[in-house]
């Protein structure tokens, strides 16, 4: 049984390192992955199953980590629904990229999207020009949407309220 307690720790370990390491290099990581990003998926997932299994390679100790991590992935999804500041803390905020044509450099250079990232975006939506675009932005999830069409979008800013128990769910 300790053998297992181990497991469970040093997976449980390894998750929180790679939410941190993910929190640190960004949401744009998540969805715009090139070669070398999915070259270094494979490798970081090689390097620490070591990490979070040691010297036991035997099914129960490989089911043991994967069924720590799916905990506490279930874990953090439920208090991120449930408490917003800790879902503030643990996920970015999306970020406007264009709003009525005007691309915000400032944004777009903090995020570190290249204009050809944003044009692929445009591309995939149909859209030729920066000045088509009413608002792109860069979601939660790391992809980047966009609306186009005639009308001029306002900027306003809306915080969602955080009121689960009027939910029916």
């Amino acid at each position: 049984m300790n053998e297992y307690l181990t497991i469970i720790v040093r997976s449980s370990a390894v998750y929180f390192f790679m939410v941190i390491a993910l929190r640190l290099f960004g949401k744009k990581e998540l969805s715009q992955l090139n070669t070398a990003d999915v070259i270094l998926i494979l490798l970081i997932s090689n390097s620490v199953q070591n990490a979070m299994v040691g010297n036991n390679t035997s099914l129960w100790g490989g089911l043991a980590a994967a069924s720590v991590l799916f905990c506490i992935n279930f874990i953090l999804k439920k208090l991120m629904f449930r408490y917003p500041k800790f879902s503030d803390f643990m996920q970015e905020k999306p970020e406007i990229l264009i709003h009525n044509g005007h691309l915000d450099f400032k944004t777009l250079s903090k995020l570190n999207i290249t204009s050809d990232e944003l044009k692929e975006s445009m591309r995939e939506q149909g859209i030729e020009h920066f000045n088509e675009v009413k608002l792109a932005m860069l979601e939660i999830d790391g992809n980047i949407s966009i609306i186009s069409g005639n009308t001029h979008l306002k900027k306003t800013y809306h915080k969602r309220k955080h009121n689960h128990k009027n939910l029916n769910i």
